[in-house]
């Protein structure tokens, strides 16, 4: 069974999973090349409750947020990289810039992002502390980043 659910599919599995009362976790990001980092975020957001739903930027959005020639893997095969990882229960692909239309969607009971945000700047913050869900910030490996792996490869070249 795959773990890449559409819209609908996950609206429909999180109404059951808060039926059974079930703490609903999620993240997202563009998760373009995974590293160390991205691996600590995912393991920190699962130790938060019981089910971890991944939103993953679409390859059109990644490419609005981080620029040309970004992404370097394509969403599918981000997608089934992140499908493989068993901390992650689900993963959701995103069109938009923000995850704010999937959060509304999912209404998780926390969200979590790596120490690089703050609280203030989180999306979709006031909308999940609004209902009494809470929000956790999972401080950031040092020099880990896929724009410093990039860099480092272009400098070896």
């Amino acid at each position: 069974m795959s773990k890449i659910k559409t819209f609908k599919e996950i609206s429909s599995i999180c109404k059951k999973l808060k039926n059974g009362k079930k703490v609903v976790v999620f993240t997202n990001g563009c998760f373009d090349i995974l590293h160390a980092g991205h691996i600590k975020l995912l393991k920190a957001a699962r130790e938060e409750g019981d089910i971890l739903i991944v939103g993953l930027n679409t390859d059109s959005s990644v490419e609005q947020i981080k620029g040309s020639p970004r992404p370097f893997i394509r969403e599918d095969d981000r997608a089934e990289i992140l499908s493989a990882l068993e901390m992650v229960d689900y993963i959701v692909l995103f069109p938009q810039k923000t995850p704010e239309k999937l959060i509304k969607l999912i209404k998780p009971d926390v969200l979590v992002k790596g120490g690089d945000y703050r609280k203030e700047t989180v999306v979709g913050r006031q909308f999940v502390e609004g209902y009494g869900g809470k929000v956790v910030l999972v401080p950031k490996l040092k020099n880990r980043s896929t724009t410093s792996i990039v860099k480092k490869i272009q400098s070896s070249q």
